[in-house]
């Protein structure tokens, strides 16, 4: 008989004991995906907002423009000004919503399920 079914026979609450660490490990991982995943819908949704922010107001900068008389060179800016904030802070977001996750998801189980295959094969070679 194998070393691993003669452990697994006497000894069944390891394997308990084992599939515990795989849930925690699991619900971690779990976890930490949900995290990434609400940031980046956090974050998407706040560029869609700044950019429609700023659609508007220069929309409306456009249409003052358009129907006051000329205005002095030092209020021309505020024009511009108005609708640049929200798009500033839309590129911002759109920046850090493009940046690399800080790991892949799951990669931690996958690297648990991998050593523990390789001990498997290591134990049934036995």
């Amino acid at each position: 008989m194998s070393p691993l079914l003669t452990l697994l026979a006497t000894q069944p609450q390891l394997l308990a004991e084992h599939l515990q660490g795989y849930s925690a490990l699991l619900n971690e991982e779990l976890r930490l995906a949900s995290q990434r995943w609400r940031r980046q819908a956090l974050l998407q949704v706040a560029v869609f907002c700044s950019l429609s922010v700023a659609f508007v107001l220069g929309g409306a900068a456009l249409m003052l423009w358009a129907v006051t008389e000329p205005l002095p060179e030092r209020a021309l800016w505020v024009l511009w000004a108005t609708p640049m904030l929200p798009l500033v802070i839309a590129g911002v977001c759109l920046l850090m919503a493009r940046q690399p996750a800080d790991s892949e998801n799951f990669a931690s189980l996958g690297r648990q399920l991998n050593a523990d295959m390789a001990m498997l094969r290591t134990a049934g070679a036995a």
